[in-house]
């Protein structure tokens, strides 16, 4: 099967939060350039090996009833939320870079980009409209439900970077949403989705909440798969803040 290369040289890196007994667990997955490691000897199934129940949730009301109210709180603790924020500053385009555009997927009232950064356009896709209004780093936002509607309105090769923080656990229609942001991704862009060991359980999928960390990445990777466009992961691993002191 073709694993890379035919859709303009992306390509996703992961990156994982050292496990602590006291240290929330991040994961992040992101495109960059002309990485391949240590998925390359993964061999994935002809097709996609999940089915419709895996994407099954056990609170199946609307999301936008469970979104209403804004919750003005972090979802990861302060170590790992401060390691993730230092791996922004290290795989971002560097803050007022001409041209530059940024979605933010998922997004609430915050979105752990390096304090102060900045770019032409970042834009916000969420759930709560009081929580968009709060994030200061964004130029825009747009309220959407991508459980109900997974594609994105914007033109093909829009976006340099599309970030995404502790919510892909969430989605149940993965594949589409990942087509879509193969889709506006410029050519060379990159994709960060990262994710931990919180989660509001009764609205993460069921394929997520009965499996572990280690298969939560290839959970993420099989998305990058099999919606094409995307070159092989490899794994690395990030310190949280309070570790490198």
């Amino acid at each position: 099967m073709a694993t890379s290369g035919a859709f303009g040289g992306k390509s996703f890196l992961a990156a994982a939060a050292r496990p602590s007994s006291n240290v929330d667990r991040v994961t992040a997955l992101f495109l960059h350039p002309g990485i391949t490691g240590v998925f390359k000897n993964v061999e994935w199934p002809e097709q996609f090996p999940f089915e419709d129940e895996d994407f099954q949730r056990d609170d199946v009301s609307p999301d936008s009833l469970f979104y209403k109210a804004p919750r003005f709180v972090t979802h990861i603790d302060d170590p790992a939320i401060a390691a993730l924020t230092m791996f922004y500053s290290k795989v971002l385009p560097p803050s007022n870079s001409p041209g530059v555009s940024i979605l933010n997927i998922c997004s609430s009232w915050i979105s752990h980009y390096p304090e102060g950064y900045k770019q032409e356009r970042i834009v916000g896709m969420g759930m709560n409209e009081e929580e968009l209004k709060r994030n200061s780093v964004l130029t825009e936002y747009i309220i959407q439900d991508l459980n109900v509607n997974p594609k994105l309105s914007f033109e093909d090769d829009s976006f340099d970077v599309i970030t995404n923080v502790v919510s892909v656990d969430y989605l149940t229609r993965p594949l589409d949403l990942f087509k879509e942001m193969s889709r506006i991704l410029k050519p060379g862009g990159q994709a960060i989705m990262s994710f931990s060991d919180r989660c509001f359980w009764t609205k993460a999928i069921s394929i997520w909440t009965s499996t572990g960390d280690t298969d939560h990445v290839l959970i993420v990777g099989s998305y990058f798969q099999y919606a094409g466009g995307f070159e092989l992961p490899q794994v690395i691993e990030i310190l949280p803040i309070s570790f490198t002191c």
